[in-house]
């Protein structure tokens, strides 16, 4: 690790598998003309096999220390540094079609995720790295206990795969959980329209904000009995009972009750 300690602040764990920095650049197959973000290039692990691969490499990374070794470096003349927090990064200027790969801070990661699905349009393929219990609420099913807001919120826009478990040995330090390697791919239609998104979330949020109760209690205020019955859901279920398309189509009829009035 050269001499640098990881900071906690930032949520650093460094992957020095080579193993596992291989089939992670596999996963993202880089080639020559395509656009790739890394975000957290940390030590390099990831940064030097994927640049050998690519024209150009854009990396977003919030620690200076990191910023100023990868500006130093050998492989500065193929990097585009961004030298700030990947939560405010914005990925719009971009061209479309780009790729974007990390070990995401354990810290940030759902934040991370969501501020990522609001560029999906312009997205190939998201790989990333998590904890492994993240991966597992990313892809679950209705009506499992790893299944919540984060489970629905991403699959709405995503066909998510977990691709491979990376154990806690291939990190320096050594994390106290697994890991997990996830790709996301956009959907090719949105579950949900973007006009429709902003009160897509506030049910979902509402659902999972008190798993107990029923949607009757739950989403009170929100969508009332006669259009939860309209859409075919029980009043009387549970928020992760349902799945993503019944979210969604219970979001455009309430859409389409604020409308007329």
């Amino acid at each position: 690790m050269d001499g640098h300690r990881a900071r906690k602040r930032f949520g650093q764990n460094f992957l020095v598998d080579p193993n596992f920095i291989r089939k992670i650049v596999d996963a993202v197959a880089p080639a020559p003309g395509e656009t790739v973000v890394e975000i957290g290039p940390g030590l390099g692990a990831l940064t030097a096999p994927l640049a050998e691969k690519l024209d150009q490499l854009h990396v977003v990374d919030i620690d200076r220390e990191h910023a100023q070794r990868l500006r130093e470096g050998a492989l500065a003349g193929k990097l585009v540094i961004h030298e700030q927090d990947a939560l405010t990064f914005d990925f719009t200027p971009l061209p479309a079609q780009m790729k974007i790969v990390g070990n995401l801070p354990y810290n940030i990661s759902t934040p991370l995720l969501f501020h990522i699905a609001q560029s999906a349009p312009k997205v190939q393929h998201v790989t990333v790295m998590l904890q492994k219990e993240v991966v597992d609420r990313m892809t679950a099913a209705p009506d499992t206990e790893a299944y919540g807001r984060l489970s629905v919120m991403l699959q709405a826009t995503f066909a998510i795969k977990r691709l491979f478990i990376v154990p806690p040995g291939a990190f320096r330090p050594i994390p106290s959980v697994d890991s997990a390697v996830a790709q996301l791919t956009p959907l090719a239609v949105p579950k949900v329209p973007s006009a429709q998104f902003e009160v897509f979330s506030s049910l979902v949020t509402a659902a999972f904000g008190q798993r107990r109760k029923t949607l009757r209690n739950t989403l009170k205020g929100l969508a009332d009995e006669a259009t939860l019955k309209s859409c075919e859901i029980d009043p009387t279920a549970r928020g992760e009972t349902l799945s993503v398309d019944q979210y969604a189509r219970l979001a455009a009829v309430v859409c389409t009750q604020k409308n007329e009035i």
